[in-house]
């Protein structure tokens, strides 16, 4: 089923009746049922949520997205215990040797090149320039072809004075919103497929609590850079309430794995559940997503 995503922009008082989740405001009160929620983003910082509301969120495997005072997220609440066999799979990541590791990254770093250069093409730029570097990518990307391909796809995407940078100028304030956004989607995927969202294969940041959902989220990136390349013409440099409600969207986003197309957010379920099954030594490689 796929899961719905609500923002929450407005003061509000969110409460649980019944299975469902209320949301009060001045104006209005209306319901939702938690077991069709996915996604729950908080803006506004007059929110209030009760501990029976959250409680339900979270053990109905709901990202709960926080956001700063500028109406940006900073932080992401999930469940602890998101799959019966949870602890069996802990057990088979932490064990996992490094050469699977490096297989599972090399996999994903050349689908991440492969997707940047199908958005290339796809807006009329010459995404055959990336075309060599998502071929034969090493074991664990030993010779940095995605930072290689990296520095010539931003050139390529937004032009040549564009940096990619998290405190830079436009549009790298909608990047880290999708991004963002793209994160927490993948981080409750990991959760609800049983893994450990802090043990990563290739990100291991000590101070980073979801390593992993940096490396699964990457191959998915290009979708995030195609939605804000193409709001460019319509949005001025301040990410605007509309703005934020498109990039919010983004895991509803048609991908494709093997031959069927499945939303983004159940793409990112497969992806999980293929790391598992290749760390497992069930299969070698992983249900990646293509572009379209």
């Amino acid at each position: 089923m796929l899961k719905r995503t609500i923002v929450i922009s407005t003061p509000c008082k969110l409460s649980l009746s019944k299975c469902q989740l209320v949301v009060e405001s001045e104006d209005n009160t209306s319901s939702v049922p938690i077991e069709d929620l996915g996604y729950v983003v908080i803006e506004n910082q007059q929110t209030m949520i009760t501990i029976p509301a959250m409680n339900a969120l979270i053990g109905n495997n709901v990202a709960v997205i926080i956001c700063d005072n500028k109406a940006m997220p900073a932080g992401l609440i999930h469940a602890l215990d998101g799959n019966t066999i949870q602890g069996e799979r802990y057990r088979i990541q932490i064990n996992s040797s490094l050469p699977i590791k490096k297989n599972i990254w090399r996999q994903i770093v050349e689908s991440k090149i492969q997707n940047q250069s199908k958005l290339l093409l796809k807006i009329g730029k010459d995404g055959d320039l990336l075309k060599p570097l998502y071929k034969n990518v090493k074991s664990g990307d030993s010779d940095n072809r995605e930072g290689i391909a990296a520095a010539m796809y931003w050139k390529l995407l937004f032009g040549k004075t564009f940096i990619r940078d998290p405190k830079g100028c436009f549009p790298n304030n909608y990047l880290n919103y999708g991004y963002t956004i793209l994160r927490a989607a993948t981080a409750r995927a990991i959760v609800g497929s049983g893994l450990l969202p802090s043990l990563g294969i290739h990100h291991k940041n000590r101070y980073n609590a979801f390593p992993l959902a940096d490396d699964l989220m990457e191959p998915f990136r290009p979708w995030v850079d195609e939605l804000v390349f193409s709001m460019l013409p319509d949005n001025k440099e301040i990410l605007t309430r509309e703005a934020k409600t498109q990039l919010t969207k983004i895991i509803y986003c048609d991908t494709k794995v093997g031959n069927r197309h499945h939303p983004m957010s159940i793409a990112l379920s497969m992806l999980c559940t293929s790391v598992m099954d290749v760390m497992e030594g069930k299969k070698s490689t992983l249900s990646l997503p293509e572009l379209v």
